[in-house]
């Protein structure tokens, strides 16, 4: 073994040890949170709240995780919220066409791939930020969207499709299982396979990712196409959830997406992040907009404390960076 392997491999290991215990300060947190709660209000540790909580929590986990793959290669995705809704545009009129539900579901994703892989085109071949190229899609999107639909809501009358999203497995609502679903094989890639180590590499040092016979630009499309997929099945959940096709929908999820990617451990430096971080951070965010709600508390301090656990995080992590 070369000393470049044996210094990768310590690496890998000292990344999955800070990784493993900043996840565990943030679940701590989310105890804390729910147990806090639990005695300010007896309306959260309910049937009813309960389940909404996590169903609240699991569109905007999924879309976080997406964006922490982009932004672990020190990109960013702005437009997962306007792939989301136009997705459920896209989705709604499938059905509306008698496309079957399977198919719809299948021909949804695909779009939401293809925007992926426009955005990484864009970052590749023409030389745009990302941040540009991503902002575009968003506006974009949104007005395409409404064209589509000429500012329409499109109802979405099939039962058997819309009927998932208020059912559970096991006591656990089905959207909850979505994240799981989408996790797994997310950790799995992440951390066990090289396209994962890739993603980091890249994230890292572009320039040497390449020397080291990495094919930077591929990781890129990867990365910003498994972003808009992620979204694209965020949209279909949300059609699922609200039974309805809009291109408005889901406006403002990118920045719960960001926050919540940055809260979980994710260095909008690239090359630092998981799986388990992001999905922490989202139902800490759900659990503060929650709680925020049952206790009557204004909705913009739900926006002042979000911005402010960003700005702490990111200050410890360029303290972690310069401690290096």
């Amino acid at each position: 073994m070369t000393t470049t392997e044996v210094a990768s491999k310590e690496a890998v290991r000292a990344r999955r040890n800070y990784n493993f215990l900043f996840a565990l300060t943030l679940l701590g947190l989310l105890i804390v949170l729910w147990v806090a709660l639990s005695i300010a209000t007896p309306n959260f540790m309910t049937d009813r709240n309960i389940p909404n909580l996590l169903r609240q929590g699991s569109l905007i986990a999924i879309l976080a995780l997406g964006q922490t793959f982009v932004i672990i290669t020190a990109g960013i995705d702005l437009s997962v919220g306007a792939v989301a809704g136009f997705c459920t545009v896209v989705i709604a009129l499938l059905l509306q066409s008698g496309v079957p539900v399977w198919l719809a579901i299948v021909i949804t994703l695909l779009v939401g791939l293809a925007i992926g892989i426009f955005h990484a085109f864009g970052i590749t071949k023409m030389g745009l930020p990302p941040f540009i190229i991503t902002l575009a899609t968003l506006t974009s999107l949104r007005g395409i969207g409404l064209l589509m639909t000429n500012g329409a809501t499109i109802s979405i009358t099939d039962k058997s499709f819309t009927s998932f999203a208020t059912g559970d497995f096991l006591s656990i609502p089905n959207l909850f299982w979505m994240v799981i679903v989408v996790a797994l094989p997310s950790y799995v890639f992440l951390s066990h396979t090289r396209w994962g180590r890739y993603i980091f590499a890249v994230g890292s040092n572009p320039e040497a990712a390449r020397l080291s016979g990495v094919r930077v630009q591929a990781i890129l499309y990867l990365a910003y196409s498994l972003s808009a997929v992620f979204a694209a099945f965020v949209g279909v959940l949300l059609a699922v959830r609200l039974g309805i096709g809009n291109a408005t929908q889901a406006d403002g999820y990118e920045l719960q997406a960001i926050a919540s990617s940055v809260i979980g451990g994710t260095s909008l430096f690239g090359a630092v992040g998981s799986v388990h971080g992001p999905l922490i951070g989202a139902f800490i965010l759900a659990t503060i907009n929650n709680g925020a709600n049952l206790l009557n508390v204004n909705s913009f301090w739900q926006r002042i404390i979000t911005g402010g656990l960003i700005i702490l995080i990111v200050f410890f992590d360029q303290l972690r960076r310069r401690g290096r």
